[in-house]
């Protein structure tokens, strides 16, 4: 069975035992404590047999006048577990982690030319928003309504 969880500020550990090709680049041990440190920054990983093959990572942020939103940064599944799922369950334990830090909505970016990002958003309840801010309609915004009101 693979475990999906968020990790604390005190499991840096897990992180160093992580399958190829789940990170764009080796996990460094200095960014790792850094980024857990922070507790604006959040990673939900997928564990098989004690090796990451999987993660979701974003970012909760304060604005004066919305409430909390969760940016949800990278999704990344090593190839040798693809397609079983666990981006869908991934997304669906940061997202319901936003929820518990109050974060009324999420998002995320992606390529157009990004079809698996593009239907892993979907598939995990993402709206496609128009986002003006790319004129020439190649970057894709999809929107999560993480509050239960």
């Amino acid at each position: 069975m693979i475990e999906v969880r968020v990790l604390g500020s005190d499991e840096a550990q897990v992180l160093a035992h992580v399958a190829a090709d789940v990170f764009d680049n080796p996990v460094d041990p200095q960014q790792t404590a850094a980024f857990l440190a922070d507790p604006r920054h959040h990673i939900a990983v997928a564990i098989d047999a004690g090796q990451v093959v999987g993660f979701a990572s974003g970012v909760d942020y304060l604005h004066p006048d919305k409430p909390p939103e969760l940016w949800i940064n990278e999704v990344g599944v090593a190839p040798s577990h693809q397609g079983q799922g666990l981006g869908k369950r991934l997304m669906a334990c940061l997202l319901d982690h936003g929820r518990t830090l109050g974060c009324a909505n999420a998002w995320v970016l992606t390529d157009h030319g990004n079809a698996a990002a593009r239907s892993l958003y979907v598939a995990a309840g993402g709206v496609r928003e128009p986002d003006d801010s790319d004129a020439d309609g190649q970057v894709v915004l999809y929107a999560f309504r993480t509050s239960i009101a």
